[in-house]
């Protein structure tokens, strides 16, 4: 690859070279940070614009002691202060793992985790001097997080929920898990408990199905039991996000 196609982290950066980076990191946490802020994220625009500078800082600081080392361009990779990034690195991971929460089989948040964890690459990038390789991964990782999640909303997930309907008895739990079997529903008994009616009792089902979209074809399912029985409650276990 000829020497004009690779960008190389200056020993001596000068103020305005430090500006540029900075204005630049603010700008790529801007572009993604939108996208998380208006989605309600729990990492939205300002935590991503302080992940990208967090980066960057941490490797213009490793830049300006590049010099103080007595080594050169060639020689960089036998300095000890390159760990700066992998400690960033290490860092946000944290910071990550605390964004995921699991409440039963729901999982939520490692989109968001994935986020701050290329926001620091692309901050550790702009920060080394590597502008173009930078911004071009802040565009990438905006395009993936905009234009490509309709692209994921289009792809049928597995969906599960816990509904409570009311019966009138016994024999209608299976009348129900074979009425929507066709329609590609699994109900799947979890327990009963006498109903408020005499001769009624409360059903609790388990219900797995796949469908594409924001919804994950809740209310969909929800109007179809609802023509045949009463529901008591409903509630989403897993969602297409």
């Amino acid at each position: 690859m000829p020497s004009t196609m690779i960008e190389f982290m200056p020993l001596s950066p000068t103020w305005v070279d430090i500006v540029v980076r900075l204005v630049l990191v603010i700008a790529a946490g801007a572009l993604i940070g939108v996208n998380r802020e208006v989605g309600r994220h729990a990492a939205g625009f300002r935590t991503t614009i302080l992940v990208g500078l967090a980066a960057c800082l941490t490797m213009i600081q490793a830049n300006l002691l590049l010099s103080t080392m007595g080594k050169t361009p060639q020689s960089f990779v036998s300095m000890d202060i390159l760990r700066f990034p992998l400690g960033v690195l290490t860092g946000v991971g944290f910071i990550g793992g605390g964004a995921i929460l699991k409440r039963g089989d729901l999982v939520t948040g490692v989109t968001t985790a994935a986020t701050l964890w290329i926001m620091t690459a692309i901050g550790l990038c702009i920060g080394g001097g590597q502008l173009v390789v930078g911004s071009t991964g802040a565009i990438a990782a905006f395009i993936v997080l905009s234009p490509f999640k309709w692209f994921d909303e289009l792809i049928p997930h597995q969906q599960k929920a816990r509904m409570e309907v009311e019966l009138l008895g016994v024999a209608e739990i299976a009348k129900v898990q074979a009425m929507f079997e066709p329609r590609g529903y699994a109900f799947l008994f979890i327990a009963k408990a006498a109903g408020e009616a005499g001769a009624s009792m409360n059903v609790i089902y388990q219900v797995r199905w796949k469908h594409s979209g924001a919804d994950g074809g809740a209310l969909e399912l929800l109007t179809a039991v609802e023509e045949r029985c009463k529901v008591l409650s409903f509630e989403m276990v897993t969602t297409a996000t």
